[in-house]
């Protein structure tokens, strides 16, 4: 093509993504220009899909195989592995939230940009049906008044003038110039041929990507309350929540992925058809329209000349020709034929008419018009519309790292949960020591209420006195250090004297509730507190004290 370019430049995005390798379903390298309609260059589209869809499948073995290695490979439950495992998930989370934000935002970028290109592509889509639809109406209506209305006055002319030869003569020499003008009309829209409704076309554009653009905007607030609802599930320990996330998150994986595979396809076919946009118009328009026409509009310069300024002169200066005709006729046949001056007149304004509409319609083919909406569909598409599929395509990737460490973190995250549970599920539910027994027994008053056997002081020697309970001895924050060390002798530990104030309300020092402490109390012990009623009990205190 010998005509440079210097209207339009190709960004350089285009080209990178031009040169991605063009490999069809055989593993053939195939033409990397833009050929919709061949069924290599397709699958090389495909193709690229399918690269996306090994990767989904790889980053799902992944996934299995580092399950699988969580759940043969169990660590030993101790309390040095345990805060580990919790620090790694809470930074496992707090990653995935902050790579899950990042890409929502991408995503938010990517999409208003592709819709910004696509609704510039549609919009330059009207104008330019709205000029050639322009062109279509004058050309008609120009071609309608001179075949019907030219040609009735020049019927009722030659009625008129049958006595005059001249007259005569010169209505035949204007209808040859209408259908001159007929001709020329006849030869304007030379698109005839090629049908397309550019109206329809954006129509349909518009359609696709209004859902394009709603689809996306879901998958961006879905991911965002994902997200969301891991975090919450990992705060409130809740492994229901935390499983049901999981699966929603690898759905979402599979359409990130899924995503990621159409946007490059869609990315890499609009960049080849952008690097050289004026070869794939030839090429559709060849047969159809001419090629110096074609050339004429996609670059609109100033050595190239106007393919319908012929036409157009011929048809302006058959307009002048007509008017001095009936110039001439109004002012030497009307004084002899007053009859004729109505269809004179009326041939006038029909002339009068014919050269505005020649105006505008030279105005409409000229190649500025058409040319701007052709570089703003151009800058529309290539500029902002694979920018914001690029930026869409960043997102996918963002979004399947953040839902691969979020897969990661929640198995994690729930073992440790079920640890946690267990450990708390293997308490003695009967042991007076037990704080989860001591709080079902003051959420349910029916129960029993059985106070610690640390809350009073005894003796197994006095289990059979029975006596009336004595009044329970004065408060002191200083009670005596013999009391508190009975009290330690007898539950096997030491004193611990920060623990004194305790003493006269009848608690057990916080010692006695761990687990060390808990495993010293000897069968017999618990069997004989259990099998006290009530009333013993405070009388066993009482003797104690005594």
């Amino acid at each position: 093509m010998s005509t440079a370019r210097v209207d339009y430049i190709a960004p350089w995005w285009t080209y990178w993504l031009h040169n991605f390798p063009h490999i069809n379903l055989r593993f053939q390298p195939v033409d990397n220009s833009f050929q919709p309609e061949e069924e290599n260059y397709q699958q090389s589209l495909i193709f690229l899909g399918c690269v996306a869809a090994a990767g989904l499948g790889l980053n799902l073995l992944c996934l299995a195989v580092y399950l699988s290695c969580l759940c043969c490979c169990r660590r030993e439950e101790e309390e040095e592995s345990k805060k580990p495992g919790s620090c790694c998930v809470t930074w496992s989370a707090v990653a995935a939230g902050l790579i899950t934000c990042v890409a929502v935002g991408v995503g938010f970028y990517g999409n208003s940009e592709t819709n910004d290109g696509v609704y510039q592509l549609t919009y330059s889509l009207y104008n330019a049906n709205h000029t050639l639809g322009g062109v279509e109406s004058l050309v008609s209506g120009t071609m309608g008044s001179m075949r019907s209305g030219l040609h009735q006055h020049l019927a009722r002319l030659d009625e008129i003038f049958a006595t005059r030869g001249d007259y005569v003569q010169t209505l035949q020499f204007m209808q040859q110039m209408a259908d001159n003008v007929i001709k020329q009309l006849l030869g304007l829209p030379d698109w005839d041929k090629a049908n397309v409704d550019l109206a329809s076309v954006a129509q349909q554009t518009a359609s696709v990507e209004y859902y394009r653009w709603l689809t996306y905007l879901l998958l961006l607030i879905v991911d965002l309350i994902i997200c969301l609802l891991a975090c919450l599930g990992l705060a409130k320990q809740s492994r229901w929540l935390l499983t049901t996330m999981m699966v929603f998150g690898v759905l979402t994986l599979v359409l990130s992925w899924t995503s990621l595979g159409a946007d490059l396809a869609a990315a890499v076919g609009t960049s080849d058809f952008c690097v050289s946009p004026d070869k794939f118009l030839l090429s559709q328009t060849k047969g159809l329209v001419g090629t110096d026409i074609v050339h004429y509009y996609l670059y609109c310069n100033q050595t190239l000349s106007n393919p319908y300024q012929q036409p157009l002169t011929i048809f302006q200066r058959s307009l002048t020709t007509m008017q001095i005709q009936i110039q001439g006729l109004l002012q030497f046949a009307v004084p002899l034929f007053p009859t004729a001056e109505r269809d004179l007149l009326g041939i006038q304004h029909l002339l009068n008419s014919s050269e505005a509409s020649l105006h505008q319609l030279t105005a409409l083919l000229d190649c500025r018009g058409l040319n701007k909406d052709y570089l703003d569909a151009m800058v529309g598409v290539c500029y902002d519309g694979v920018e914001g599929v690029l930026y869409l395509c960043l997102f996918s990737c963002l979004a399947a790292c953040a839902f691969t460490v979020m897969l990661c973190a929640i198995p994690r995250a729930w073992r440790q949960i079920a640890c946690r549970e267990q450990d708390y599920d293997d308490i003695d539910e009967e042991d007076p020591f037990n704080p989860r027994a001591r709080r079902i027994g003051s959420q349910n008053p029916n129960l029993t209420n059985m106070h610690s056997f640390c809350s009073y002081s005894s003796s197994l020697g006095s289990q059979n006195s029975l006596q009336p309970p004595a009044p329970p001895p004065a408060v002191s924050n200083t009670a005596p250090m013999s009391e508190y060390m009975n009290q330690a002798a007898l539950f096997g530990g030491t004193p611990r004297y920060e623990n004194v104030p305790l003493i006269g309300r009848g608690s057990p020092p916080p010692s006695i509730y761990s687990q060390h402490y808990r495993n010293r109390y000897s069968p017999t012990m618990r069997a004989t507190y259990l099998s006290m009623t009530e009333e013993q009990r405070r009388q066993f205190g009482n003797d104690f004290q005594a």
